[in-house]
């Protein structure tokens, strides 16, 4: 069965009145298999990437093209100032109302993001400035070593930007955010009220396809994206920790070349979809896992 079957019986499984929730790790298809959707089944498109909500990168953040998107609407994609504030919590507020209009087609891969909206968020109360002023003057390792046992059991511990969060929490609020987790109130998304898909992406298959991609960035327009940030880049800001804008950067800046700056952009890439793989085993375990390659032609 080629990949064009696979994904039109995939199509045919799904209610078309139903949101359907794509996760998979970076580089594993997800983009292109939610518009096959939406161009089959109608819907609109929802980004469900932290990285994809800030209007500096499209493409080093691989957002949908201007020709992806004039195919299918698409929504929370690039709509966020490079040093605007938005967490988890902003982003459900944005796909409260989405849900009420056309059939979503939720999609990326953030999994804070999906559990918000399957599994329920905590209504914690903002961060004061001075506190996240503290946050960002300190090292990852000193806040991590803060963090009780029970929230750092919960999060991607080499993910500075949970860590912090979490930090951030307990010293606003005075309570541990696994205590606030607790608290969560019910979910927007009950179990029987959506389609989860979770694009299954082995490692040896997936390698390959992220070193291929970032050396396609660079040469894409991702180092006029990085040119147009030079001025105002800081990497106390979410917007600048998205994977390979630093190297993309470095490159600008005369401070990396472009072999040092894949190099190093792939590993952290490599890392990080290994953390995605891992969260979505163990909080995604019901949805339907399907077969990347198989999806991919590859």
């Amino acid at each position: 069965m080629d990949d064009t079957s696979m994904i039109r019986d995939l199509i045919a499984t799904l209610p078309p009145d139903l949101p359907v929730l794509i996760a998979g790790p970076t580089a594993s298809g997800k983009s292109a298999l939610a518009l096959a959707i939406a161009e089959a089944q109608g819907g609109v498109i929802v980004n469900a990437d932290a990285s994809q909500v800030y209007e500096c990168w499209r493409v080093l953040t691989a957002r949908p093209s201007v020709e992806e998107e004039a195919r299918a609407p698409h929504h929370l994609y690039g709509h966020q100032p490079y040093d605007a504030p938005y967490s988890t919590g902003h982003w459900l507020r944005e796909v409260l109302p989405i849900l009420d209009g056309a059939r979503p087609i939720i999609v990326g891969g953030t999994g804070l993001y999906f559990a918000a909206l399957t599994e329920g968020l905590a209504h914690i109360p903002e961060t004061k400035p001075e506190i996240r002023a503290a946050g960002d003057a300190m090292e990852l390792a000193e806040m991590a070593a803060a963090l009780d046992p029970e929230t750092a059991s919960r999060i991607d511990m080499a993910n500075r930007a949970r860590v912090q969060r979490a930090w951030e929490v307990e010293h606003s609020t005075g309570r541990s955010l696994a205590t606030w987790q607790d608290d969560t109130a019910p979910p927007t998304l009950a179990t029987d009220a959506f389609r989860g898909i979770v694009l299954d992406s082995p490692k040896d298959w997936l390698t390959p396809r992220i070193e291929t991609r970032f050396d396609q960035m660079l040469q894409g327009g991702a180092l006029d994206e990085a040119r147009n940030m030079q001025d105002r880049f800081d990497l106390n800001l979410p917007s600048c920790r998205a994977i390979g804008a630093k190297e993309a950067m470095g490159v600008i800046n005369g401070t990396l070349s472009h072999e040092q700056a894949v190099t190093s952009a792939v590993i952290a890439t490599r890392q990080y979809a290994k953390r995605q793989r891992t969260w979505f085993r163990a909080r995604m375990a019901g949805w339907h896992w399907i077969d990347a390659p198989g999806l991919a032609g590859d």
